[in-house]
């Protein structure tokens, strides 16, 4: 039952690397055929999948769609511009700014947002578009891992570790990985600054952007607040992040409705929630937990420890740096809910805590997305919105900017997390 398992596992991911836009289909395919093999018992289906990952997921999309509604972030954004001397400074003001709002609105949402902004800079300076928007695409990657509610991955982990939106800044009463990745961010700031050390042309915002509706800005807020007061009360409920993070959208939408005397925000808001994520998710919850009833997890965690040769530096080294390699050629998410298990069943047999091997593999496998053009979902649809306004984007236009970025921030984080949690 094992070898069958592990080979249906197998089929499972060459397929989702082979038939991108059909990932979430072959997943649910690949968990019903588990659960028809027996490997996975009928009545363990529910408790396998993590639905306050899933709650967490569709709640936080349909507020962010809301804030981006509301032109809060362009908003931001041209206040920010207006402070800043130079077309240098603006590319750093605008990465850094890409990163600060990806730590708590998607990746890819971030770049849709800023894209424009980063269009309407370089129109009016006549400069190529290029660099600048692949700096804010890579930014918004990186941080996505920073908290909780950054990325789909933090989510992973968060539900997985059950951590709370504070132990993504201190746990244990040390650093958490939100310091990893911050750290990791500033160490990129010279590799833009090197790239745009000619461009000193002064930036002028003629007005800044309306504001159509300051509410969403409220929930955004009330949710990071609200996930930060869970952290604290006793005896919370098991799914209370994901209770949060759906109630917030409800009353989101129940005021879209209000101010709109109608469903039609509702309904658009509706629409924008990534359903074929979430039946990903759903879907490998199911297909990891059949793994790990056949004992395939433990197998593969044993595999790890041996080529580490039993130490943990070694054993960190290759989960960081693999991680980095894997997810610049394939999707994060199915890696990610993959080697979670695995990682738990390392720490376990060499006897150290989890969580230094955790931070690791959330750090490589984020980070490592901004190694190729098509590492992050981010990355690709920047390049999309290059190719439309006349830009192609050339792969080794791409590296030479993702390389010494990805390189620069993982070296920092990685280093980081060892020093930090290596000992606990």
């Amino acid at each position: 039952m094992k070898t069958i398992a592990l080979v249906l596992f197998l089929v499972t991911y060459v397929l989702m690397i082979a038939l991108a836009n059909k990932r979430p289909y072959i997943a649910l395919i690949s968990a019903a055929l588990y659960v028809a093999l027996g490997i996975m018992p009928i009545g363990q289906i529910w408790s396998a999948i993590d639905w306050n990952v899933l709650m967490m997921l569709a709640g936080t999309m349909g507020t962010v769609f809301l804030f981006i509604e509301s032109k809060m972030p362009n908003r931001l954004a041209d206040l920010l511009l207006k402070k800043t001397p130079n077309v240098m400074w603006a590319v750093v003001a605008m990465s850094a700014f890409a990163g600060v709002v990806s730590a708590f609105v998607d990746n890819v949402a971030t770049v849709l947002m800023l894209a424009p902004v980063g269009l309407a800079v370089c129109r009016r300076l006549k400069l190529s578009p290029v660099i600048m928007l692949i700096c804010i695409s890579v930014s918004s990657n990186l941080q996505g891992a920073a908290t909780l509610v950054g990325d789909t991955t933090s989510i992973m982990l968060g539900g997985y570790a059950e951590m709370n939106f504070l132990d993504f800044l201190f746990m244990k009463g040390r650093p958490g990985i939100f310091w990893a990745v911050e750290l990791g961010a500033l160490a990129t700031i010279p590799v833009i600054m090197l790239f745009f050390r000619r461009h000193r042309s002064p930036v002028r915002i003629a007005e800044l952007t309306p504001v159509e509706d300051y509410f969403p800005t409220w929930l955004l807020l009330a949710t990071v607040g609200l996930l930060i007061a869970a952290s604290f009360a006793p005896n919370t409920p098991k799914n209370i992040n994901g209770y949060i993070c759906m109630g917030i959208f409800l009353i989101g939408m129940i005021h879209s409705s209000v101010k709109n005397h109608g469903f039609s925000q509702v309904k658009a808001t509706l629409k924008e929630i990534d359903y074929p994520t979430l039946l990903l998710l759903g879907s490998l919850f199911v297909v990891i937990q059949s793994l790990s009833q056949a004992g395939v997890i433990d197998d593969v965690a044993q595999l790890f420890v041996k080529m580490g040769g039993g130490n943990l530096f070694v054993t960190y080294t290759l989960i960081v740096w693999g991680s980095v390699l894997m997810s610049a050629f394939i999707d994060n998410i199915p890696y990610v809910a993959t080697m979670l298990p695995v990682v738990t069943g390392i720490a376990s047999m060499m006897g150290c805590s989890p969580y230094v091997l955790y931070y690791g593999l959330l750090t490589g496998a984020t980070l490592g997305g901004n190694l190729t053009p098509i590492g992050a979902s981010a990355n690709i649809a920047t390049i999309s919105i290059l190719q439309k306004e006349g830009h192609p984007v050339k792969t080794l236009d791409f590296l030479k900017i993702g390389v010494p970025f990805t390189l620069a921030a993982v070296t920092v984080g990685y280093l980081f997390i060892w020093f930090v949690w290596a000992g606990v």
